[in-house]
């Protein structure tokens, strides 16, 4: 072996060496965590600022890695060639597949796999490391990478080719799976990031308290009533209605009413507040902003005729986001009570995907809350003792009340059951 070969052999391992750093900077690149970065340099980090600028431009920094490495790669297998077939003395077919193998076997061990996968387990380090040296191949390979850009763009216009990076609320969901499985954050920040997420999906109508729940005084009502209706619902607020509750005229505020430790002597009329109406297909957050700007506690929510839906707090749209906020004057109500039998006592106030979860399966109904669900698959107005079965559950109507179901008995039908009533069903026919 003479001291071309060396030379040959040489320039072939830093080829080699060359397509292992262009593997490795494009693994890191794709991998990174831009947070981290940041985080990096905010405290000062060049490196990490020049990393995180570097992967804004990720389209340019990729069309010069394949192209480097396509170079690369295509001059080893040339050079490889050449020498493999001067080693057998001119064969040309031998040179040529031994050529082949052990460039395809030194390329995707050593210029692939093995660079790919360390630069996997810490890309940050490794991109932070390979920045000054990839800006470099990207100076002086800008005219090929500007070439291919414009290639690029034609393809687009001839296709028509419409990229859509922004992500889904669905995929942000799964997102934080992801994370939370990774151990980044906990089931509560999960939990908070998932209501965050699905906020603007929320309507008024999905939270609002519906209005045979609506605790309200008529204009007609004496101080002492209204007193005695603070005192006995634990409100700060409570709407003012006309004749009935679909004209609501006003919103009361208890500081109002009361003058100190005395009711005011003021009217009614003039201690109340104007009401704020709202759709009910408004959006929790466009409600949240308008509720802000009128600076009002409470929303009325009409329906199609202009009566009263229901109304809307503060309260009710924050919950959505934290979860529950409970204070002194709250009851406690468990909306899902296992009994010592297996079943569950279910309050039909309670949303129905949650009652979904607890049995884990995969329903679909147009009602938001269990009341409404029960009433769809009943057909009519519940009664007490009225059942069905839904999947594999065993539903009873245990409580009703002015022709709504309070409470409902949910019986997990045991799989068992279902293949001896399929077997009978099946003998009967």
């Amino acid at each position: 072996m003479d001291s071309g070969d060396i030379i040959t052999i040489i320039v072939m391992a830093l080829l080699v060496l060359m397509s292992s750093y262009f593997s490795a900077t494009e693994t890191a690149f794709s991998s990174l965590n831009k947070t981290r970065l940041k985080t990096l340099s905010e405290k000062g980090n060049k490196r990490a600022a020049s990393t995180l600028a570097l992967s804004e431009k990720y389209d340019r920094l990729l069309s010069t890695v394949l192209i480097g490495n396509n170079i690369v790669n295509i001059l080893l297998a040339s050079m490889a060639t050449v020498f493999f077939i001067r080693i057998m003395r001119g064969n040309v077919q031998t040179g040529t597949t031994v050529a082949t193998v052990v460039v395809t076997v030194v390329v995707l061990i050593f210029g692939e796999i093995s660079p790919k996968s360390l630069a996997k387990e810490s890309p940050e380090n490794f991109a932070m490391f390979s920045t000054p040296i990839i800006r470099f191949f990207i100076v002086i390979l800008y005219p090929l990478t500007f070439l291919f850009s414009l290639w690029q763009k034609l393809l687009t216009k001839v296709f028509k080719i419409k990229g859509d990076r922004k992500m889904t609320p669905d995929e942000l969901l799964v997102l934080v799976d992801e994370v939370e499985e990774g151990g980044a954050i906990d089931a509560d920040e999960s939990e908070l990031l998932r209501s965050a997420i699905e906020f603007n999906d929320q309507e008024a109508e999905d939270i609002l308290t519906p209005r045979v729940d609506i605790e309200g005084v008529s204009a007609d009502s004496t101080k002492e009533e209204i007193a005695q209706v603070f005192t006995d619902t634990g409100f700060s607020r409570l709407p003012v209605y006309k004749d009935s509750i679909d004209n609501i005229i006003g919103i009361v505020h208890q500081k109002d009413f009361y003058d100190g430790p005395k009711i005011t002597d003021k009217s009614l009329e003039e201690i109340m507040q104007e009401p704020v109406f709202v759709t009910p297909s408004m959006k929790i957050s466009d409600l949240l902003n308008k509720l802000q700007q009128e600076k009002s506690h409470i929303a009325v929510v009409t329906d199609e005729y202009g009566g009263t839906l229901g109304i809307v707090t503060m309260e009710d749209i924050l919950e959505e986001l934290v979860g529950e906020i409970w204070d002194e004057h709250d009851e406690v109500i468990e909306e899902f009570t296992k009994l010592d039998d297996g079943s569950y006592k279910i309050i039909c106030s309670a949303d129905l995907d949650e009652m979904f979860e607890l049995f884990e399966i995969e329903g679909e109904s147009d009602s938001n809350t269990v009341s409404g669900w029960v009433m769809d698959e009943l057909g009519k107005i519940p009664a007490e003792g009225d059942q069905f079965d839904y999947e594999n559950l065993h539903v009873t109507v245990t409580e009703t009340d002015n022709n709504r179901v309070i409470a409902i008995n949910v019986r997990v039908i045991p799989e068992e059951n279902e293949d001896e009533d399929g077997d009978e069903k099946e003998e009967k026919e």
